[in-house]
């Protein structure tokens, strides 16, 4: 059993070197599934992060960049990796982007159409608001062989219920005060014809872009956030503190009301939300099995909640028959960028989706419960995939002595699997200042120690899991309020 003590704080206003960000994010790529290590380069200077090369498709090269916004000392991300897709028809293509938006239970209703040329797909029709925008992206990044969205004819129609100023401040605030995973202590908002502009700092990049978003869920028409600025120091102490403090369990339910609302897969189920010391249980139906999960994911991230159970259940709203469902999976296991060289088995009883057959790792077995959950008329996925790859492997290749050297003693495993944990968790601007002890024991991870909130709890038990370990005992306690 190796045993590896969390390193003793950076100070909190200390600057983070930009060859050791770059060293962080290249070692996060080598060792974090879904992006093609090998094929991008990263340069840092003065925090901002330039990405390079190239990947086979839209949905890595947007997880590069997520990777790169969460390490602590960045300030930026600038994505400029190109995108070399296998050659696929443009005809072809078409009925692949098609068939995602109509197989989708959420935007199956939208009124979108998309041409195709040379692997890019031009989007165009009209969505209700931003957040139907960018899950029609999601869902078109998810096909292999796109290149290339272009979204600027696809219009958000808005209404004639538009917020006015006042209104999209005072909406920016509320979602603010009760998203854990930003902190709008140090952020002035300013509203003017419904452009949005941003000041102030925040703990991270990746915080940065959250709060965005958040504008632009408001009803911002334009947000400009060249005045807000990422510093570590806003991670820590009692700003951060103050987030956490004691909510009614009345004010709670309300938020993750509000949460629904703004999610265009659950908004129109509106799931009954009862809350009793902070911790929620859903009820009522989804017309979708993609809906429950975001449900539960939307209630963990409100301010205040400890735990979710989540008794939502799944009535499709238009019969499907269990054939029509496989082919359906199947045809969207064929076309995720991940996964359509693995010819999956599926088998679909009742509704329920059973996947069989081999992966490369813990990353590829997880998206393909995605990728099923995302069909309509799926109730429940089974997920019986076997990984076949490196998951439980240390993931460190020993150096070639050279001729006539001995070749050093191989590393204990448990230890580099300890040291990898420690170093993820060291890089983390979420994670870095929490106290967070590692142990393995046979590839067995167990985290112990206090974060801040459950969100980050959550992060740890991720960070292992992405680090190589098999199982993950998550022991970590979340502080009193």
């Amino acid at each position: 059993m190796e045993t590896i003590e969390h390193p003793t704080q950076t100070a909190a206003n200390e600057k983070v070197a930009d060859a050791d960000i770059t060293a962080a994010i290249e070692t996060l790529f080598e060792t974090r599934r879904g992006v093609s290590a090998h094929l991008i380069d990263v340069v840092t200077h003065d925090g901002v992060v330039e990405l390079t090369g190239f990947t086979d498709n839209l949905l890595a090269r947007q997880r590069a960049e997520e990777i790169a916004l969460a390490v602590r000392g960045v300030r930026a991300v600038l994505n400029e990796v190109a995108i070399r897709t296998p050659e696929i028809s443009d005809a072809e293509l078409r009925r692949h982007v098609g068939r995602a938006l109509a197989h989708d239970p959420a935007t199956s209703d939208y009124n979108v159409t998309c041409t195709v040329a040379d692997g890019g797909v031009t989007v165009s029709g009209a969505v209700q608001n931003w957040m139907e925008k960018q899950l029609v992206l999601r869902v078109l990044r998810g096909v292999r062989g796109v290149h290339r969205l272009d979204v600027t004819e696809l219009q958000v129609r808005g209404g004639e219920n538009l917020n006015s100023d006042e209104e999209i401040t005072t909406e920016i605030r509320e979602l603010l005060d009760w998203d854990i995973r930003v902190n709008g202590a140090l952020v002035d908002v300013l509203t003017q014809h419904r452009a949005v502009r941003l000041s102030g700092t925040v703990g991270s990049a990746s915080e940065k872009e959250r709060l965005i978003s958040l504008a632009y869920q408001a009803g911002a028409r334009q947000v400009d956030a060249h005045d807000l600025f990422v510093a570590d120091w806003a991670l820590v102490g009692g700003l951060r503190r103050e987030k956490f403090a004691a909510r009614a369990d009345e004010d709670i339910a309300q938020a993750v009301r509000t949460a629904f609302r703004y999610d265009p897969r659950v908004r129109s189920a509106a799931p009954a939300v009862q809350v009793y010391h902070g911790y929620v249980t859903l009820s009522g139906t989804v017309g979708n099995l993609r809906a429950k999960l975001d449900a539960e994911q939307d209630a963990r991230h409100v301010v205040g909640v400890w735990d979710v159970q989540n008794r939502l259940k799944v009535r499709p709203p238009h019969t499907l028959f269990d054939p029509e469902i496989r082919q359906n999976i199947k045809d969207a296991l064929a076309r995720d960028p991940y996964l359509a060289d693995f010819g999956l088995g599926v088998v679909v009883l009742n509704g329920k989706a059973y996947l069989d057959g081999h992966v490369g790792n813990h990353f590829e077995q997880e998206h393909a419960t995605d990728v099923a959950a995302g069909i309509g008329g799926v109730a429940e996925v089974a997920n019986r995939l076997v990984v076949a790859g490196t998951t439980c492997a240390t993931g460190l290749r020993l150096p070639n002595p050279g001729p006539g050297r001995r070749q050093p003693a191989p590393l204990n495993p448990d230890r580099a699997l300890a040291e990898r944990i420690r170093r993820r968790l060291h890089w983390s601007a979420e994670l870095y200042h929490q106290d967070v002890h590692v142990k393995a024991e046979n590839e067995v991870v167990t985290l112990t120690g206090t974060v801040d909130s459950w969100f980050e709890r959550e992060q740890a038990g991720f960070e292992a899991y992405e680090a190589g370990a098999c199982f993950v005992n998550n022991d970590l306690q979340v502080r009193p309020a």
